[in-house]
């Protein structure tokens, strides 16, 4: 009996047009060098204008292709923008990596004041549902696409990040797990890594108002295993968007050398 055929996965496709924001250091500039090496175009993101310059000098010194998108991305006009481009530059956007992402303090609950509530909020949550929402119309009509999502040992356990971060975390999880029922039929595939401690320039404000650091780093001190790299991180996203992981999807990945284990 004849195997089915099933329909190529957008992974497949040379060239592909890849989105990664927060490129301009950490997971997404080593995302972006990864992607391109593989003969991907790049459209680097990242509110670092500088940086995500950088990373773009370093794709086409190393002979591939990436252009640099500079702005917030919690914006919709700025989003807009982005997606246009890779658009108007690339022909479409067959991969997203929402990568981009910020600390917060690592306050508890009662002392989380509303302005760091919704400046993590915004950056780790909102942010990535609007420009998922932008490529979907595009990946819907080329009946293809893949999402990743950087996520965080946060969004899996409650005793690795303040209450902003944590919440925001877990409504990355959930929001790929949602994307990956609604949209598996449609040819699209959204999934996501859970870094553990990984050595980038992602900082973590321990003001001495927040009791959460101290309650906290005992906590995460006595599971964690050695510190990852960029690198590291970004292999599991190209894998994750790769033909190999084609039967893969609405997953969480633990990158975390056994944490998430423990």
């Amino acid at each position: 009996m004849n195997a089915p055929v099933s329909e190529p996965d957008i992974a497949s496709r040379a060239h592909r047009s890849v989105i990664v924001t927060g490129a301009a250091s950490g997971i997404g500039r080593a995302a972006a060098l990864a992607f391109a090496a593989q003969g991907d175009r790049v459209l680097a993101a990242d509110l670092d204008a500088e940086g995500a310059e950088e990373t773009v000098r370093r794709v086409t010194a190393a002979g591939g292709i990436a252009l640099a998108a500079v702005g917030d991305l919690a914006e919709q006009r700025v989003v807009d923008s982005v997606v246009a481009r890779a658009v108007a530059e690339f022909g479409g956007v067959d991969v997203l990596v929402n990568n981009a992402g910020i600390m917060d303090r690592m306050s508890a609950a009662h002392e989380t004041d509303d302005a760091e509530w919704d400046r993590v909020l915004r950056i780790d949550l909102t942010a990535p549902f609007i420009l998922t929402r932008a490529v979907l119309p595009h990946m819907l009509t080329a009946g293809a696409g893949c999402l990743v999502f950087t996520g965080s040992e946060a969004g899996l356990r409650g005793a690795a990040a303040g209450a902003a971060y944590t919440a925001a975390k877990h409504g990355i999880t959930g929001l790929v797990k949602n994307l990956a029922v609604m949209y598996r039929g449609q040819g699209i595939r959204a999934n996501m890594i859970a870094p553990g401690p990984t050595a980038t320039g992602i900082g973590v404000d321990s003001s001495p108002d927040a009791h959460g650091p101290s309650v906290l780093r005992s906590l995460i001190g006595a599971n964690i295993g050695r510190i990852g790299s960029a690198d590291e991180q970004a292999a599991a996203i190209v894998w994750l968007a790769s033909d190999a992981a084609s039967f893969v999807n609405g997953a969480v990945l633990p990158v975390d050398d056994g944490w998430s284990a423990v």
